[in-house]
């Protein structure tokens, strides 16, 4: 029933270039630019005897299974069956419809009739030229790494020492405040879209810091402002059970990137990574080398966790809980309360789509 960001658009940047898999709430899909330049997302698989079609031909307005010459458009049609052509109308395959925002592919994956409009994050209005956008793997359930951009209290501790050396957040007087004072607390107001949570610390004599995050239902989640530096903000998104996409997102509402903000998110800084080689956006840190944790850098206090960088010093600790945490297991602490309130209208929600709202 929402908007699903599917991969990014430079991603499949030329018409009849090369199609490339996707899997997105545990589907498998092909994801292709067609010869007029749209954006498709269809089944993975030809509907005739199952074969791949990554393997196939994307030419002349959609993609061709090299087993038997079947081709499909992005809407999921069958236009030809070589061998039998009046079986094209009994031929045809899923197919979701598609919009590119914010150097995005989405697709709507839901029932027609229940679609909605596009949800017009800040971002996502904006000139590519304010935007840059990255994705990575992360080796466990989504909800557990999105609950990490809830969790607005953790980042007195894990990121304390980060946020006096990273690029992109250096400088301010909030890194101050959030080193100073690991006693958040909490007020939480539910909305129409989500939640938004203030954080209050002690700031100056006399006076608070209020840390606000929102989180906007299903899977947005918004940080709060570090000075001038650019805004960011990620969604979340289910691969299938056990991984999902982490998309980073950095943007300046007022004015264009810099030349310099742009190396420094290319380079990993701030809240995207660098990769493993391969294409697969699977970090280079990850739990196959202990994200490289450096416990010289964790004793010198250059690195609370021993972990470099905002988002593998989050995934590491994410993946950690194991791929599904059992939540029975946890003893939750009164800095919980917005994940618990997230929990709930998930859940409300999962109960009301299989019922039929």
């Amino acid at each position: 029933r929402y908007w699903v960001p599917i991969l990014a658009s430079v991603e499949i940047a030329e018409p009849d270039g090369p199609q490339v898999r996707v899997q997105i709430l545990s589907e498998k899909l092909l994801a292709f630019r067609d010869t007029d330049g749209k954006a498709g997302l269809i089944s993975e698989f030809c509907s005739h005897r199952g074969v791949s079609l990554y393997f196939g031909r994307n030419e002349e307005n959609g993609i061709r299974c090299a087993y038997h010459g079947l081709k499909f458009t992005r809407s999921g049609e069958c236009v030809d069956v070589p061998s039998a052509p009046a079986a094209c109308k009994n031929m045809g395959i899923t197919a979701y419809p598609c919009i590119e925002r914010g150097g995005l592919v989405w697709a709507y994956m839901g029932p027609a009739d229940k679609q909605p409009a596009f949800p017009e994050v800040e971002w996502c209005v904006l000139p590519e030229s304010h935007i840059f956008t990255s994705k990575r793997l992360q080796e466990c359930n989504y909800l557990q790494a999105m609950e990490g951009g809830i969790d607005t209290s953790h980042v007195s501790y894990v990121h304390r020492f980060e946020v006096d050396n990273d690029p992109m957040h250096m400088g301010t007087k909030a890194n101050d405040y959030i080193k100073a004072d690991g006693n958040v607390v909490f007020d939480i107001e539910k909305t129409p879209f989500g939640l938004t949570l203030y954080g209050r610390r002690n700031g100056e004599p006399d006076s608070f810091y209020w840390r606000i995050t929102q989180w906007l239902f299903p899977w947005f989640t918004l940080i709060p402002p570090f000075g001038d530096h650019a805004l960011g903000g990620h969604v979340w998104v289910p691969i299938d059970d056990h991984h999902c996409w982490a998309w980073s997102i950095n943007f300046q509402p007022n004015r264009p990137l810099t030349d310099e903000e742009r190396l420094h998110m290319a380079e990993g800084k701030g809240i995207h990574c660098d990769y493993e080689e391969g294409g697969t956006f699977r970090p280079r840190a990850n739990k196959d080398n202990d994200y490289l944790i450096d416990r010289v850098a964790q004793r010198e206090k250059r690195a609370y966790s021993g972990v470099f960088g905002f988002s593998m010093q989050d995934a590491s600790l994410q993946e950690s809980m194991g791929p599904i945490q059992d939540h029975l297991k946890e003893k939750l602490l009164p800095t919980d309360r917005a994940i618990v309130m997230a929990r709930r209208m998930l859940h409300d929600a999962a109960v009301g789509l299989a019922q039929g709202v």
